[in-house]
């Protein structure tokens, strides 16, 4: 066993933005233990679960692997990537491991073991858990999963622990391409596997899991390590210009919990209430004290799902005639109705996002009430066929133009500008599913594979 394991993260999700090369490579030359990084979050919303595809550019995430890949193959060290392609579903697992093979031959890499793990769950799976009488527990104020939501649901992804990661490493991985998957466990479990305890291992996959956003100046996509041992871990920023501060590493650990002190995890809950912080040296702050409490009862994973709602269009208005502006709520319900008596017959969603309408902030809360000269008006329909979504919103723009309001006497058009037609956007999704599902083996939702690249 190591005295002391250390861990590179290069980016707090792997091709949302390119990696920044000059921070990683200063960190791939001190010779870290593993390179490590999450691909994913449910920040991005349902759409690219739903509609099964990436919303970061295939040449960001192809230039972020290959700092990892070409790092870590030169050393000889495990690279791990969690919830490939934004989403972890089977498809960007697959994508993934097709970039690997390309890279390897692109430079002639010598062969080495690839383990990948897909996470995608099936309906028929969760309708014998519910036809068995096994609640499908809602989260964050969620109801349990009704057989209608699980029909609605498009695609559904189990997200991994440390489970599957521990389980590669033992297979002999060099490489570990994950489903969708814990940002933490990425982390974390190399920790685990190398012997390390758990709440000390839980705690260095929190503070990394957005690299340098645990780190001060705010600077994204910069690398950061972090070291742990038996008594402590210490994190440092690899950007010569950002330090890992007491301020920056607490407050990163906590930013998004609704209990800042504890994150839960299969098995366990991290309690970070009587972590001990002190800044080590310049650039790095050493954690010591966090707990890790087990749960009892059966393992719950946590699943994500999406469903499709319908076609989507936008459009774009722009207003700048101040009667228009000051009557705009009079205005948009006007537009509202227009869509209506059209569509009385037919299914379809109508928003409106109205920017500038109101002006400056105080601290907790606007000073007055200061209108815009001039407003921004973006109009979004959704509806169940393209042709619907289409009409309905250019409809829904156009009558902005054509609102008849008190005290306008024969105007000739000067209210609104609108866009020429409306754009085609991808389809509107919903999250259909924020729940957990009891197993028996939390190896139960995630399938393995291995090969060689050679």
């Amino acid at each position: 066993m190591k005295n002391a394991l250390r861990i590179l993260c290069p980016n707090g999700h792997l091709g949302f933005a390119p990696t920044k090369e000059e921070s990683f490579w200063i960190g791939a030359e001190t010779q870290p233990d593993y390179y490590c990084c999450d691909s994913g979050s449910d920040d991005i919303g349902p759409v690219p679960l739903g509609s099964d595809i990436s919303v970061s550019f295939y040449e960001w995430q192809t230039h972020d692997l290959e700092l990892m890949l070409l790092a870590s193959r030169k050393q000889g060290v495990p690279m791990i990537i969690g919830s490939s392609g934004d989403t972890g579903t089977n498809s960007r697992v697959d994508m993934y491991v097709d970039i690997i093979k390309n890279l390897a031959k692109k430079h002639k890499l010598a062969p080495f073991k690839l383990v990948y793990f897909y996470s995608e769950v099936s309906k028929e799976y969760l309708q014998q858990k519910m036809q068995q009488g096994i609640a499908i527990e809602g989260l964050d104020g969620r109801e349990n999963l009704t057989p209608e939501e699980l029909e609605h649901t498009e695609r559904i992804v189990a997200v991994a622990g440390v489970h599957p990661f521990i389980k590669a490493l033992e297979m002999g991985a060099d490489v570990i391409i994950g489903g969708r998957s814990s940002d933490a466990a990425v982390f974390a479990s190399a920790a685990l596997y190398e012997g390390f305890p758990e709440a000390l291992s839980y705690y260095l996959g929190k503070v990394l899991e957005c690299a340098s956003f645990c780190a001060e100046p705010y600077m994204a996509k910069e690398s950061v390590i972090g070291t742990i041992t038996d008594e402590d871990v210490k994190v440092t920023a690899m950007h010569p210009q950002q330090r890992c501060t007491i301020a920056s590493v607490a407050g990163h650990a906590m930013y998004e919990r609704s209990n800042p002190f504890y994150e839960y995890f299969a098995g366990g809950m991290l309690d970070m209430t009587h972590c001990q912080y002190e800044q080590y040296d310049e650039k790095t702050t050493r954690i010591t004290n966090p707990l890790f409490v087990p749960i009892d009862g059966k393992t719950k994973v946590k699943l994500e799902g999406a469903g499709k709602i319908g076609e989507r269009y936008i459009g774009i208005v722009g207003v700048r005639d101040p009667y228009t502006i000051q009557n705009i709520d009079k205005v948009i319900e006007w537009a509202r109705s227009q869509v209506a008596e059209r569509f009385s017959e037919s299914e379809y969603q109508l928003y409106y996002k109205i920017y500038g309408k109101n002006g400056v902030m105080g601290d907790l809360e606007p000073i007055k009430e200061i209108r815009s000269h001039e407003l921004c008006i973006v109009v979004e329909g959704i509806a169940p066929t393209e042709k619907i979504a289409e009409e309905v919103t250019l409809i829904g723009a156009r009558q902005i133009f054509y609102a008849r309001l008190p005290e306008v006497k024969g105007t000739a058009g000067t209210a609104a500008f609108v866009i020429d037609g409306v754009l085609s956007a991808p389809p509107a999704y919903q999250w259909t599913m924020n729940h957990v599902v009891p197993v028996d083996d939390p190896m139960e939702l995630f399938t393995m594979h291995e090969l060689t690249i050679e």
